[in-house]
C-alpha cells in the first residue's frame, strides 16, 4: 500500500446558485397539471352556487338541467347524503370552540355566497357548465352577518342553530405561564409615570389568488380509489377523505402532481374535492372538475380578515414594559382545516425581537355569512408583525425619538442567545444587530432621514416617509409535541427515504410535496453533497402517497427544515449501512475506513471503493457480509425539537402626493437571515415573491363584501393584484447565524419576505405625512385613502394634529364584560 494526499474538495452543493431542475418542464408546458388529466370514460361536473350568503333552500328543481344535452346526473346535497363525508377542522382551539357542521354540500342550508348546492355531471365541462344555469332553486333568503364587529354583537347569526357568533376564546398571559410579569399592572403604572399607546388596526381580508386554479380528478375504476388535486397536502387530503368517508385509508391514492402555487390557498380539503369523491364513487366513472377564476376567489378560502386593538406601555425612554393585545378574528362561515389556529400562531410573535417583560394576547374568534378564512401565506405571523412593528413606529413617535432607535433600546442582543421569549418561545439563535447594520448600509438609512429633513423644511408636495420591519417568525411547522399541547390534530414530523439503484443513481423520496418551491433541486443538492453523487444522478419523488407513503406535507416553511433534515438522516443511515459492505469488500477494518466524497476510503492508502459501486455490489448479492440484507436504502423520520426562527431587516422609502394621495416606493432593501443557504437562487426568488405578495396587502389587495354577504371583489378587475411593472427591483442581503436546530443550520424563507413587508411599507406611507397629524392609513393604502387621511378634520391640510380614534373605528370601551375583552364591540 502507498500513502496518498488529500485530493481537493470538490466544489459543494449546497451553497451553490442551481437553476431549478424541475424548470424545463414546467415553463415548457411539458408537465401534467391537473386539469391536463384525461382519463377513458370521464366525466366533467360543475357546481351550482349560492347568490346568496345566506339563505334557506326550500327545493331545487333539476329537471331541465337533468334533461340537457348529454347531461348525465344532476345531484344534490340530499342525493350524496353521508357519502359526501364532511370537512373537517382540524385545529379546535379549545374544547368550548364552537364549530359549525360543514357538509361539502348541504341540502337545506347555504352561509355564504358561492356555497354548492348542487353538482352537474356531464361528457364535456362546457355542457356541465351550461346545464347548471338550468338548475331552479328556491331560496328564501335569510339575514346575513358580514364584518367583525357586526359579528360579535349576536344580533344577526351565521348559523341560527348555534344560538352565537362566536367560535372560540383563546388566551397567553405572560403572568400565568411563568414566562413575565403582569401587563394590567405595567400599563397601569405607565399611565401615571410613563408612556401608553392605544391603537387600533385593520387587518383586511386577502384571497390567495395562485397562479393554477385548484382542479381534482377522480378515478375510482380501479382497486384503490385513485384522487389527482392541485392541492398542498396530498397526505392530509387523504386522511380527511378515508376519515369522515369510510372509505379505508389503504384504498384511496393521492397524487399530487406539478402544481401551480398555493400560499396556503390549497392547504386544504376543500368541498369540491369531496363532491368529486363522492359522484365518482357514485357513479363508477373518473370525473373532474377545475374551477374558474371566478370560482376561486369566491370560494377558495381567504386569507387574513382581523381587527387588532394593541396597547403598549413602555418608560418615558421608550424601553416597552407590557404589551397587551386584544384580536377579533373573522372564520367566515366555518372554521376551516386549520383556520381557528392562525390567529394562536400569531399569538407567540406578537413580542418579536423584542424584550418585553410582560404580555397577554387575547383573542376571539367569530362566525360570518362569507367565505371561510384559513392559512395564508404567513398564517398569523405576518398579522402579528404588522401590529408590533406599527406600533414601534407609534411609539417612537411619541417618545420623540428615531424609530430604528426605539428598536434597538428593545431587542434581544446577539450574545443574549438562547433567548426564552416572554411568549415561552426560546429563540435558538440570531443577530439582530447586523442584519440591521447591513440593510441600513444598503438603504442608505442616514442619507434618506436627511432627504426627508429637506423636503419638510422646504413644504415638498411630494413627501418622503421611511418606513422600518425588523421581524422574527416561528416557523418549520413542529415539533409534534408542542402541537399537540396547542390542540393541532396531526404532528409535525417529516418523512423522507433515499433509495441507491443498482446503476448508480438515487432515488430520494420526501413527504413534502412542492407547489413551487424548487424542492426537486435543492434536495438533489442536499442528498448529492451528503452522499458524494453528482447532482444530475439524484431524482426527487414527492406528492403521491402511493411513492411518498408516509408525509405532512408543505406548508409553515417547514419543507428545508423539516422535510430536508429527515432526507439528511436518511442519507446518513445509508452511508451508515453500507460501511460493513466497504469493510467486506476492502477486506478492511471498518474502524479503518473514512468517507469522504462518495467513497469509503482505507485510511491512509489508495485503497477504496464508491458508494455507488457497493449499492450495485448489494443488488448483485454476490459478495456480502454473512447475515447482512441485499439493500442499503434507507428511511428516517424527524421531528424537531424546536421551531425555526429566521429573522430580518427590511426597509423601504416611500413617495407620497401630498395633493393627490399617490404613493410609489422609491426604494426597498432587506437584509434576512436564513440560516445556511442551500440554493442562493431560489432563496432570492422565495424572497421577491414574498416580498410582493406582502407589498400587495399594504398598497392593493382587499376582499370586500357589500352588507348582503356578496363579494363584489370577485374578479381581477375589482381584487387587484400587482404586476412587475407596479412593483420595483428589490435589494436583498442576507447574513448568516446557523440554527441549531437541524444539521444543515437552515432556517425557513419561504414566508418570510411577505411577514416583513407590509409593516415596512405601511409605516414609510405615515412616516411620510406623519407631520401632517397622520397616524395610519387603512390598509391598503389607496390614494384615496391617503388623501382622506390626510385631510381629514383636524390633521396637517386642516390646521391641527390628528388622533388614531379620528380616522379609525374602535372597540366599545362600554362593552359589558364578557368571555372577551372586544365582547360587544361596535360596528
Amino acid at each position: 500500500m502507498t500513502a496518498v494526499q488529500d485530493a481537493p474538495e470538490a466544489q459543494k452543493e449546497i451553497g451553490r446558485d442551481r437553476r431549478r431542475k424541475e424548470d424545463q418542464r414546467l415553463i415548457t408546458g411539458r408537465t401534467r397539471w391537473t386539469d391536463n388529466i384525461t382519463l377513458p370514460g370521464m366525466l366533467h361536473l360543475a357546481m351550482v352556487r349560492s347568490p346568496f350568503a345566506h339563505a334557506r333552500i326550500n327545493g331545487i328543481d333539476t329537471a331541465e338541467a337533468t334533461a340537457s344535452t348529454n347531461v348525465v346526473a344532476v345531484l344534490t346535497g340530499a342525493d350524496l347524503g353521508e357519502t359526501q363525508g364532511a370537512c373537517i377542522n382540524a385545529w379546535p382551539i379549545t374544547p368550548e370552540q364552537v364549530t359549525p357542521t360543514h357538509l361539502p354540500m348541504p341540502s337545506d342550508r347555504v352561509a355564504f355566497a358561492g356555497e354548492i348546492v348542487a353538482v352537474v355531471v356531464a361528457r364535456t365541462a362546457a355542457e356541465a357548465r351550461d346545464a347548471a344555469e338550468l338548475v331552479d332553486v328556491d331560496y328564501e333568503e335569510l339575514p346575513a352577518v358580514v364584518g367583525l364587529k357586526n359579528a360579535i354583537k349576536d344580533e344577526v347569526l351565521a348559523h341560527p342553530d348555534l344560538g352565537t357568533n362566536k367560535s372560540a376564546f383563546w388566551r397567553f398571559d405572560s403572568e400565568e405561564a411563568g414566562t413575565g410579569g403582569n401587563v394590567d399592572e405595567a400599563i397601569a403604572k405607565a399611565r401615571t409615570d410613563g408612556v401608553v399607546i392605544e391603537r387600533e388596526y385593520r387587518q383586511q381580508r386577502l384571497i390567495p389568488a395562485f397562479m393554477e386554479p385548484r382542479s381534482v380528478v377522480v378515478d375510482p375504476t380501479g382497486e384503490q380509489i385513485t384522487i389527482w388535486s392541485a392541492t398542498q397536502i396530498p397526505h392530509i387530503l387523504r386522511f380527511a377523505l378515508a376519515a369522515t368517508t369510510g372509505v379505508p385509508e389503504s384504498k384511496i391514492r393521492v397524487i399530487a402532481p406539478d402544481v401551480g402555487g398555493g400560499f396556503g390557498g390549497k392547504l386544504q380539503q376543500t368541498p369540491e374535492e369531496m363532491i368529486a369523491f363522492a359522484v365518482g364513487r357514485r357513479l363508477g366513472k373518473p370525473v373532474k372538475y377545475t374551477e374558474t377564476r371566478s370560482e376561486s376567489l369566491v370560494s377558495g378560502h381567504h386569507g387574513r380578515d382581523q381587527w387588532q386593538k394593541l396597547t403598549m406601555s413602555a418608560e418615558k425612554d421608550g424601553t416597552v414594559t407590557g404589551f397587551k393585545v386584544e384580536l377579533l378574528a373573522d372564520l367566515g362561515a366555518y372554521v376551516a382545516i386549520v383556520g381557528g389556529g392562525v390567529p394562536v400562531l400569531g399569538a407567540f410573535m406578537f413580542n418579536a425581537i423584542y424584550k418585553f417583560p410582560a404580555y397577554q394576547f387575547n383573542c376571539q374568534t367569530v362566525l360570518t355569512n362569507t367565505t371561510w378564512t384559513d392559512a395564508y401565506r404567513g398564517a398569523g405571523r405576518p398579522e402579528a408583525t404588522f401590529g408590533v412593528e406599527r406600533m414601534m413606529d407609534e411609539l417612537a413617535a411619541e417618545v420623540g425619538v428615531d424609530p430604528m432607535q426605539i428598536r434597538q433600546q428593545n431587542w434581544i442582543t446577539h450574545e443574549e442567545f438562547p433567548f426564552t421569549t416572554v411568549a415561552g418561545l426560546e429563540y435558538d439563535s440570531g443577530n439582530y444587530e447586523a442584519a440591521t447594520a447591513r440593510a441600513m448600509e444598503m438603504f442608505g438609512y442616514d442619507e434618506l432621514r436627511a432627504e426627508q429633513k429637506r423636503r419638510r423644511e422646504s413644504g415638498d408636495t411630494v413627501q418622503l416617509g421611511l418606513g422600518i420591519s425588523t421581524f422574527t417568525e416561528m416557523c418549520g411547522l413542529a415539533p409534534s409535541r408542542v402541537l399537540g399541547s396547542l390542540d393541532y390534530g396531526a404532528g409535525g414530523w417529516e418523512h423522507a427515504s433515499v433509495r441507491m439503484l443498482a446503476t448508480g443513481t438515487v432515488e430520494v423520496v420526501t413527504g413534502a410535496s412542492s407547489h413551487g418551491q424548487g424542492h426537486e433541486t435543492a434536495f438533489s443538492q442536499i442528498v448529492a453533497d451528503r452522499l458524494g453523487v453528482p447532482f444530475e444522478n439524484v431524482e426527487v419523488l414527492h406528492g403521491d402517497t402511493q411513492i411518498a407513503h408516509k408525509g405532512l406535507d408543505t406548508y409553515g416553511s417547514r419543507s428545508l427544515v423539516v422535510g430536508g433534515e429527515a432526507l439528511v438522516r436518511a442519507a446518513d443511515k445509508v452511508i451508515e449501512k453500507a460501511l460493513p459492505f466497504a469493510a467486506h469488500l476492502l477486506e478492511a477494518s471498518e474502524d479503518d475506513l473514512k468517507f469522504h466524497e462518495g467513497r469509503f476510503q482505507v485510511v491512509g492508502t489508495d485503497q477504496g471503493i464508491g458508494l455507488t459501486e457497493i449499492a450495485t455490489a448489494a443488488f448483485a448479492a454476490h459478495n456480502l457480509p454473512d447475515g447482512a440484507e441485499p439493500s442499503i436504502d434507507a428511511e428516517a423520520t424527524f421531528d424537531p425539537v424546536n421551531f425555526n426562527y429566521p429573522h430580518g431587516t427590511h426597509l423601504c422609502a416611500m413617495e407620497v402626493d401630498t395633493e393627490t394621495g399617490a404613493v410609489n416606493i422609491r426604494k426597498y432593501v432587506c437584509c434576512d437571515d436564513i440560516g445556511n443557504i442551500v440554493n442562493p437562487l431560489i432563496v432570492a426568488g422565495q424572497m421577491h415573491g414574498g416580498l410582493v405578495q406582502g407589498i400587495a396587502q399594504a398598497l392593493w389587495e382587499e376582499a370586500v363584501h357589500d352588507d348582503a354577504g356578496t363579494l363584489v371583489s370577485g374578479s381581477f378587475v375589482d381584487y387587484l393584484l400587482p404586476t412587475a411593472a407596479d412593483t420595483l427591483s428589490f435589494e436583498i442581503d442576507h447574513t448568516t447565524t446557523p440554527a441549531t436546530t437541524n444539521s444543515l443550520g437552515t432556517k425557513g424563507v419561504g414566508e418570510a419576505g411577505t411577514i416583513a413587508s407590509t409593516p415596512a411599507v405601511v409605516n414609510a406611507v405615515v412616516d411620510a405625512v406623519r407631520h401632517l397629524g397622520v397616524t395610519d392609513v387603512q390598509m391598503p393604502c389607496t390614494p384615496e385613502r391617503v388623501w382622506m387621511a390626510i385631510n381629514a378634520p383636524g390633521h396637517g391640510h386642516d390646521g391641527g394634529p390628528a388622533t388614531q380614534e379620528a380616522a379609525m373605528p374602535h372597540f366599545d370601551p362600554d362593552a359589558e364584560p364578557g368571555p372577551s375583552s372586544t365582547e360587544g364591540a361596535g360596528s
